[in-house]
């Protein structure tokens, strides 16, 4: 996937998470704000794929650990959903877990309980890959 598609994605998962927001403002529960998501990730035609499970494997053995991402869009951008007071390094560290687990490029923090959403709104980067 290219730079331009990569792009217009991401601007329809943002496009999706401000319908959301606009419709039921921040203080719900994530699992609330994840439902609605996914009816929009639908209404704009995304593939995706909620709950997925990310194992560990380490040394190409698949350990007794595993995680689960909230989405995973169109096979290759991870979106990790929060309600907290302010995003911390905490949750940019788990992101990036799940984008080296799945050796994916892209990954969106959205944090819905904030007054506006450009706020706890972050794109990272897995820096392990080359740049798109």
């Amino acid at each position: 996937m290219n730079k331009e598609e990569i792009n217009n994605i991401t601007g329809k998962i943002l496009d999706a998470a401000i319908e959301v927001h606009k419709n039921l403002g921040p203080g719900l529960l994530e699992s609330v704000y994840e439902e609605c998501l996914i009816e929009e990730l639908k209404c704009r035609g995304l593939n995706f794929v909620n709950q997925k499970k990310v194992p560990i494997i380490y040394k190409g053995k698949e350990l007794n650990k595993d995680f689960r991402v909230d989405l995973f869009i169109e096979n290759e951008i991870i979106v990790e959903l929060k309600t907290v007071d302010k995003l911390a390094p905490i949750h940019e560290a788990q992101l990036l877990t799940y984008l080296k687990l799945t050796n994916k490029k892209i990954g969106i923090l959205i944090n819905f309980n904030e007054v506006l959403l450009k706020n706890g709104y972050k794109r990272l980067l897995n820096g392990n890959l080359p740049e798109l």
